[in-house]
């Protein structure tokens, strides 16, 4: 089972580009939409990763960072703007790189998120740097709090010992044990 990612795992993925995930998100589609909260400085795992969620689970993504309805300087317009389309989307995921976790904006929307989408709604797209070691990844406490995107290679078993069939899947921490449920059920539950 992976929980964490390395940044650059979804680099395949990169074809798609970002100048269509800016434009404000509408109601109207069939598609899931979702917002991604991200640190800007990882521009390049983000592409990755929309490409990756786009192609597999045919989801319209909206990223604020490429919005030119954004005012250029940061202001209390950023903020309800974002709140909007918070609001507006179908789901929250949080591309959480340890820049992320540490990112004061990043950590205002997934408190905004947490408060409009909890539970079912949110996600933790965890990654860490390449190379380290999931115990020196920063967003661990997150991942106690928060569902989290995961991988299963298909060797893994339920606490009932039936395989757990090879894919992505929304991993929950919860007092009575770990919960999965498959990625694209959770992008089709609205």
């Amino acid at each position: 089972m992976k929980t964490i990612f390395e940044q650059g795992t979804f680099n395949a993925y990169q074809e798609r580009s970002l100048q269509h995930a800016m434009n404000e998100v509408v109601r109207f589609s069939a598609q899931t939409t979702v917002f991604i909260s991200h640190k800007h400085d990882d521009l390049g795992d983000l592409q990755g990763v929309l490409g990756f969620l786009e192609k597999h689970y045919n989801v319209k993504v909206y990223i604020d960072s490429r919005d030119s309805s954004m005012p250029a300087i940061t202001s209390e317009v950023t903020a309800n703007n974002i709140k909007s389309r918070i609001e507006k989307c179908d789901k929250f995921i949080l591309l959480a790189t340890n820049g992320a976790i540490e990112s004061k904006w990043c950590n205002w929307e997934l408190g905004f998120g947490d408060a409009k989408k909890y539970k079912n709604h949110i996600a933790l797209f965890p990654m860490k740097p390449q190379g380290t070691y999931d115990s020196s990844y920063k967003g661990n406490e997150y991942m106690r709090i928060y569902p989290y995107i995961c991988y299963f290679d298909g060797t893994e078993r339920y606490t009932n010992g039936t395989s757990i069939s090879k894919g992505y899947y929304i991993g929950e921490f919860k007092e009575t044990g770990n919960y999965i449920t498959p990625l694209s059920e959770w992008f089709n539950s609205k």
